[in-house]
This record gives structure tokens, C-alpha cells and sequence, in this order.
């Protein structure tokens, strides 16, 4: 069946570190996968997304790795701090070829 998946269930980590988390997905066609935080409960944070083979990530992330199915998307936070404390949330969707910047 079509899923999302996210690792791993919890990470724990010192200010100053790094952290990873990876995001794959089984959905045909679909070919970009977003990122997100929620910090307390309050709204969505976008971080970046990867279409295809290409990372986009906003300043203090990176994004690498491939966005197909079967493939895995790897976030990066470069420097963990107080505020990265949070949920983060991978999505996978669709994007048109056609669509160049990836903002579809």
C-alpha cells in the first residue's frame, strides 16, 4: 500500500550536534517530499523539500538524497539549539516534470 515513512521515532541530542532523519515513501509517481517542524503545538514550520534528486532546505538544514519511491530523503539540522526542539514531519507528493522551480 501507499505510505510515508519516517526514522527514527525519536532522536535525542546535545546543542551544538547535528541530527538526522530520513523519510522514504512507496507512492508511484509521487516525487517530492516537503519538510516540516511544530514546536509546542502551534503551527507548521516549512523547512525545505527535495524533488527528485535535488535538496532545497531553508538556512541550518540540508536536504539530500532522492525524493522517488523506494528512495530516502535524509533533513539535516547543521546545529541543534533550543528552539529544535520539536516534531518534525516529512510529506511526499507530486510534482509535475514540467514544474521547473519545484513549487508546484
Amino acid at each position: 500500500s501507499n505510505q510515508v515513512y519516517q526514522s527514527p521515532a525519536s532522536l535525542y541530542k546535545k546543542q551544538g550536534k547535528s541530527a538526522k532523519m530520513e523519510c522514504s515513501h512507496s507512492i508511484s509517481g509521487y516525487n517530492r517530499i516537503l519538510w516540516y517542524k511544530q514546536s509546542n503545538y502551534t503551527e507548521f514550520v516549512f523547512l525545505g523539500y527535495m524533488l527528485l534528486k535535488s535538496g532545497y532546505p531553508e538556512a541550518g538544514f540540508d536536504i539530500e538524497g532522492d525524493a522517488n519511491a523506494g528512495g530516502t530523503s535524509t533533513l539535516t539540522i547543521n546545529q541543534l539549539t533550543q528552539n529544535s526542539s520539536a516534531v518534525y514531519y516529512c510529506a511526499a507528493n507530486p510534482c509535475p516534470f514540467e514544474c521547473s522551480s519545484g513549487i508546484c
